[in-house]
This record gives structure tokens, sequence and C-alpha cells, in this order.
């Protein structure tokens, strides 16, 4: 059996694991890489085997750092089932064609304005490709037993990320192996926490947050005293956020302080992403998933005027405040929100709200980072604009929630392999497996490989 890491290594995006057990292939993840040039540009590399080779491709959730790149990998040859949980496969029929759409327009967009070194620029791929690939999504429950290549078991366990976020415990004769996927939070606003690990004999575990902790405060509480300071000087909010998760939290916090008269009854608050209103219904769809009720699924719907199309998204530009718009993406990466931000970011009187983590070279962790400037389109724009950082919205576990949920590990794996994660906040995981709990870590290089040799025989 061989495991090679050919993402998430080193950062948080791209994730994808090559999993070889005799003539069986398997992907586990295929994710998007994003945030520095040089990662950005991995996405447009040849991937070092034969799509077409794979057996199967098992999803743990569909945030675009894990299945962005699908869409890709079917117009190159792939044509083998991709599993993952019924959650996660509406949640893709809705996120995999925005980014091809989205792709396409950038690439128009360069185009028309002259802004981009290739003749003509192209999308990595398109809206008709990612609803290609969509054909080939097989759904599977929580805890049902299935067989995605020969010799290969396998069975998904709740990740408490995302809706329908799942870990991946893979049984290959005696040997167990689980990806945790992204953890989520065992008191997370929204979703139901990670279930117990239970046994492994090898781990591939996240390491987001593996350098520090949330912070202690309430984020309703945080969120409203940023958004009635803002709201009283007449200023813009601009919340970056992924369409996702956390804008369904966002909306939650927001009808929390309109209702108990926190913020301004009459504050104006506009949802900017059409995918966004799609999740949200998918969310009243999995409610086992999740802690809300009917009724305050239904008070998301209520809360906010959607924004649908280009034109009226433009029109939010040209309004002055007090005004709250949550648009995607969540690190500021593409999408309507830069446009807000060219317009907005400038003026001190207003705010840009960061929500969650900013991987390294994208424009959300260039604006918690302190920049003066952006670059958006070709050109730099000032950063004039108040900036609260909220880490405590994140649906990442942090440090000590993931020790917490490793303790919870009935023996102690074999050998535990810490991806997904810059690598300060790896490294400082393994450190803290290593001391506290005493395990064999190792922190892959991206396409390092890994024999992972069954357990002798008990005779």
């Amino acid at each position: 059996m061989e495991l090679q890491f050919l993402g998430a290594t080193g950062t948080v995006t791209g994730s994808k694991y090559l999993l070889t057990h005799r003539n069986s292939r398997l992907l586990v993840d295929c994710g998007l890489f994003q945030g520095y040039k040089q990662l950005r540009l991995r996405n447009w590399s040849k991937l070092p085997f034969e799509p077409s080779s794979l057996d199967a491709v098992v999803l743990t959730h569909a945030h675009l750092d894990h299945s962005g790149y699908l869409p890709l990998l079917v117009k190159n040859g792939f044509r083998g089932p991709i599993f993952c949980t019924p959650a996660t496969s509406d949640l893709c029929k809705i996120m995999l064609p925005d980014s091809g759409r989205i792709q396409e327009e950038d690439a128009e967009h360069a185009n028309r304005h002259g802004r981009s070194k290739h003749s003509p620029a192209l999308p990595l791929y398109t809206e008709a490709d990612a609803f290609r690939c969509l054909d080939f999504f097989k759904t599977r429950e929580l805890h049902e037993d299935f067989e995605p290549a020969v010799g290969i078991r396998a069975s998904m366990l709740r990740a408490g990320h995302l809706l329908g976020s799942a870990m991946i415990r893979f049984l290959i004769g005696n040997t167990g192996i689980l990806f945790s996927g992204d953890l989520g939070r065992p008191h997370d606003l929204l979703m139901q926490p990670p279930e117990n690990p239970g046994h492994a004999d090898f781990l591939v575990v996240e390491s987001t947050y593996g350098n520090r902790l949330h912070d202690a405060v309430d984020p309703i509480e945080q969120l409203g005293a940023v958004v009635r300071r803002v709201a009283a000087r007449g200023g813009v909010i601009i919340v970056p956020a992924f369409t996702v998760g956390r804008t369904q939290q966002l909306m939650y916090c927001l009808s929390r302080l309109k209702a108990t008269g926190k913020i301004p009854a009459d504050l104006p608050i506009f949802l900017n992403s059409p995918m966004a209103v799609d999740a949200t219904e998918i969310y009243r769809r999995h409610s086992s998933e999740h802690r809300l009720q009917p009724d305050q699924c239904s008070a998301l719907f209520n809360i906010a005027t959607m924004v649908n199309t280009v034109e009226q998204s433009k029109s939010l530009n040209k309004r002055s405040g007090p005004m709250l718009i949550i648009a995607g993406s969540g690190m500021a990466t593409g999408g309507r929100v830069v446009h807000h931000l060219k317009a907005f970011a400038p003026d001190p009187k207003n705010a840009i709200i960061l929500t969650g983590f900013q991987a390294g070279g994208t424009r959300g962790a260039a604006i918690q980072a302190g920049a003066d400037s952006i670059k958006i389109h070709g050109e730099y724009i000032a950063v004039r604009a108040e900036v609260a950082c909220m880490s405590n919205l994140s649906a990442h576990s942090d440090r000590g929630e993931t020790l917490a949920w490793l303790r919870a590990f009935e023996v102690p794996p074999r050998r535990t392999f810490i991806t997904h994660g810059e690598p300060d906040a790896a490294d400082a995981l393994r450190r803290g497996i290593e001391e506290s709990l005493h395990w064999n870590c190792i922190v892959p290089d991206y396409l390092e490989r890994a024999t992972l040799d069954a357990p002798a025989e008990v005779a």
C-alpha cells in the first residue's frame, strides 16, 4: 500500500491524496490550489498520474480546495465514480458550475482589458466542464460500507466542518487508514460536532489552526460591535465569505442581532451570491446535520436582500452607507466581492470583516496582515477601511480542539501524517501531538510517497 501527497502540503489548499493498493488506485479529495502564484500554477500542471488510471475519487466535502479540480480531472480522462455524502453532492452541484462560470468571467475580463500575459487568457475549466463532471457523482450515507476499488472498503464519519463533510475511513485487509478531512468544532454555531474517530493504523489529519486557539469571545457579540460602530458613522461593511458554511453562519448571527435589537433594525443587508440562496435551501433538506430549527432556517432567507444579477451587484457599488454586503469568496480571491473591495476599501469610514482562515498569497491574507493596498484587476487599490478579524467564526477546529479529538483514539495510530496547514501550523501541531500524546508524526512534503505496511499477523 502506498500513499502519495499531491496537495495540502505546506499549504491549506489543493487537497489530493493518491492511495494505491496492488492494481487499485483511489484519489481522496480533488481540490484546487489557491493563494500564492506558484501554488496556483500547479492547477495548470500535468498530474503525476493519468486521470484515466483512477478507479474512483472519494470526497471529504464540497469546498473548492477539496473538490474544485474535479471538472479538470474529468476533462482530462477520468471516468470513474466520485463518492461523497448526499449533502456534499448537492453542494457540488451548485459550487462547481459556479467555479467554472467565475473562471470564464475572469478570463473574459482579462482579455477585454488586456490584463493577461496570455493571448487569449483561458479559464482552467468552464461551466460546461463542471456540469459534465457531476454525471460521475455517486452518493453514500454516513456509516454506509462501500467498495470504491477492488480490495478497498470505505465508510464515512461526520466531520462537522460543513454540511455533508466527512472523515473517510478505508480498510485494506486488516489495515485501517483514516483521513480527517477538515475537522469541525465541538460547539459550532450551526454544525453538529465531529464524531469520535475510534481507531486507525494510519491517520491523515488537517492542521489549519495547528498553531493557535480561537478567540474565546462570543462571535455574535463581536460581529454586533463592529456593525454598530461602522453603521453609526454611515459606513459600508464588506464581508468576504465562503458561500457555503460561512455565509449561513453570518446570516444566523445577523438575524439574532436584529431580533435582539443589537444592530439597527433598518440596516440594509445584501447577500450578493445567488449560489448562497441555493446553498441555504440545501440546509433545509439536510436538517439532521446541523443545529438549526426550521424557523431558524427560514430566518436566514429573510435577513438579507438577495442580489441575483450582475447589474444589481454593480449598483451596490454606487450606494452609500450604512449597509452590509456579504459576497464570495472567503479569502477575496475572486467573484463579486473583489468589485466591492475595489469600490469601498479606500474609504476609512467603511470596514472589511474577515471571518475565517486566510491562506498565504490571497487578498484576504494581505488585508489581514495590514497591507496598505491590494492588487485587483491589474491595479493597486488602497486599503484605508477598518479591518476586523473574527477567527471564532471559523469552521475548523483549533489546536486544542484537534488535540482533544485525537485523544479520543482508542489506540495510537502507527503513523500520523499532518497536512492541510501552513508550515508553521503543521509543525506546531506535530510538536503538540508528539509532546502530549507521544505519537509517531510526519509532516509530508509535496509529492512525497509513504509506504503503509500491513500489521503483522497474530500467531
